[in-house]
């Protein structure tokens, strides 16, 4: 079993900033690329900002300057530092990562989501 949890969601007015945290646990093998997601009401779910065990990155256009992604490989941990949030950024926001449980196994795997909300 794996699993995901995330931390650190939560409701701060515009320009200000929060750090998400997501901490893999269980029969862990290796991590390959482990990522933030997000969801609006209504809109589906979209990729934000991911990151290889390598530490190569990624992120989405419209949050590109303002969220920072890093991982701590020896804690199995990812964050996501995000500054100058809009209420735009107001979404369920989704750990995500790929991992080897064995040689052979190796599957994607789901945080339970945390809200942050964004107030004008």
């Amino acid at each position: 079993q794996v699993h995901l949890v995330e931390s650190g969601g939560g409701l701060v007015q515009a320009g200000g900033s929060l750090r998400l945290s997501c901490a893999a646990s269980g029969n862990i093998f290796s991590i390959n690329t482990m990522g933030w997601y997000r969801q609006a009401p209504g809109k589906q779910r979209e990729l934000v900002a991911r990151i290889t065990n390598a530490g190569r990155t990624n992120y989405a256009d419209s949050i590109q300057g303002r969220f920072t992604i890093s991982r701590n490989n020896a804690e199995n941990t990812v964050y996501l530092q995000m500054n100058s949030l809009k209420p735009e950024d107001t979404a369920v926001y989704y750990c995500n990562a790929d991992i080897s449980t064995d040689w052979t196994r190796r599957n994607e795997y789901w945080g339970q989501g945390t809200q942050v909300t964004v107030s004008s």
